[in-house]
C-alpha cells in the first residue's frame, strides 16, 4: 500500500461521504464547516497527495476553499469524467459510498492536475460571474420570448422584465469592477491585463478567476481548458469537420462577446480576423479563432511576464 493518500469525496446538499484509500475509512459527513474540520481531522497525521470531488454547482465550494486554505491539494473534476471512469471499470452499482469510492480510484490513476487554490474573496467574485451569466441567459430567453410576439399585454411586462434584467447587470458590472480592484492578490495580473485592448473589467475578472492556470500550461492545454481547441472527427474513410468540445462554457461565453468589441479595437486580433474572413471562414468560427489566438498570447504573456505588443510583432521578433 502507498504511503501517499488520495480521498475521494461524494458531495450532495447535506453530506460528504469520504474515501481514504490508505486506511480504507469511509466516512459519513455534513456538507458544512463543522464536517470539513472532522475530514481535517481524520487525514491530520497522513501524507495527502490528493482530495478529489466532482463539481457540484455550489455545494462543493466549503470544503474546496477549507480544504485548500488548509494547504491541502484539492481537484474539483467535471461529474462527466466520473461517469465516464466509471463505465470503463465496469462499475454499475451506484450509491453515495460507491460513488466516493470511484472518485477516489479516479484520483489515484488518473492523477488530475491540481489548481491553484482560490482565496474567499476570489470565490465571492466566481459567484458574482456566475450570477451575471445567468442573468445574460435570462435576458437572452426574454429577447427571444418577445420576438414570439404574444400580445402587447404580455410583451410589456417583457419589456419590464428586461429592463431590470439590464439594471441588475449594470449593478453586478460595477460590483465585480470594485471588488477586482479590492483583491491586492490579483493587482499584478489585473494590471497587465488593463493594457489589453478590447476587454473589460468582467472580461478580466473571469480570465482571472475561471482560469486561474493561466501562464502555467502549453498554448494546446490552455484552449482546451477555455474549449476552443478543435478537435477531429475522423474515423476510417469517413472525414468530418473539425469542431470544438467541452472547456469551460461560461469563460468562452464572455471570451466570445469580449472578441466583438477586440475584432475592432485589438489592431492584432483584428488582422487575424479579418484574414479568417478573407479566406472564407465563417464568422462564428472565425471569432471562435480569435478566443483561441487571444488566450494563447495572453497564456504567453502570464508566462514570460511581457505586456501585449501591438507594433509589427513579427518584424521585431517579439510575437508571442
Amino acid at each position: 500500500m502507498s504511503n501517499q493518500t488520495t480521498v475521494g469525496i461524494d458531495v450532495a446538499k447535506n453530506s460528504l461521504e469520504v474515501f481514504i484509500d490508505t486506511t480504507g475509512e469511509l466516512l459519513h459527513l455534513e456538507n458544512s464547516a463543522a464536517g470539513v474540520l472532522l475530514l481535517m481531522e481524520a487525514l491530520a497525521g497522513l501524507s495527502v497527495s490528493g482530495i478529489i470531488m466532482e463539481a457540484t454547482s455550489r455545494y462543493h465550494c466549503t470544503s474546496e476553499l477549507m480544504l485548500s486554505a488548509a494547504g491541502l491539494p484539492v481537484a474539483v473534476i467535471n461529474p462527466r469524467q466520473i461517469k465516464n471512469f466509471a463505465r470503463a471499470m465496469g462499475k454499475v452499482a451506484k450509491s453515495d459510498p460507491v460513488d466516493a469510492k470511484i472518485i477516489c480510484e479516479y484520483g489515484r490513476r488518473m492523477t488530475p492536475q491540481f489548481r491553484p487554490a482560490k482565496s474567499e474573496q476570489q470565490h465571492n467574485l466566481a459567484m458574482l460571474l456566475t450570477r451575471r451569466r445567468q442573468l445574460v441567459q435570462s435576458r437572452v430567453m426574454e429577447m427571444n420570448r418577445y420576438k414570439e410576439r404574444c400580445g402587447s399585454y404580455i410583451e410589456q411586462g417583457i419589456m419590464r422584465h428586461i429592463g431590470w434584467l439590464n439594471a441588475e447587470i449594470d449593478i453586478l458590472d460595477k460590483e465585480i469592477k470594485q471588488r477586482l480592484r479590492q483583491d491586492a492578490t490579483l493587482a499584478a495580473k489585473r494590471q497587465v491585463l488593463e493594457k489589453v485592448k478590447g476587454i473589460g473589467p468582467v472580461t478580466q475578472a473571469a480570465i482571472l478567476i475561471q482560469l486561474p492556470e493561466l501562464g502555467s500550461l502549453t498554448r494546446r492545454q490552455i484552449s482546451a481548458l477555455v474549449g476552443v481547441c478543435p478537435y477531429d472527427r475522423d474515423s476510417g474513410q469517413l472525414r468530418g469537420k473539425r469542431a470544438i468540445w467541452g472547456g469551460r462554457a461560461g469563460l468562452r461565453a464572455i471570451l466570445f462577446m469580449a472578441m466583438l468589441s477586440a475584432v475592432r479595437f485589438n489592431p492584432q486580433i483584428k488582422s487575424f480576423y479579418t484574414g479568417l474572413l478573407l479566406r472564407g471562414k465563417p464568422k462564428k468560427v472565425a471569432l471562435t479563432a480569435c478566443i483561441r489566438k487571444f488566450v494563447t498570447i495572453l497564456n504567453a504573456m502570464f508566462r514570460d511576464e511581457k505586456d501585449w505588443v501591438y507594433e509589427k510583432e513579427e518584424e521585431r521578433g517579439d510575437n508571442f
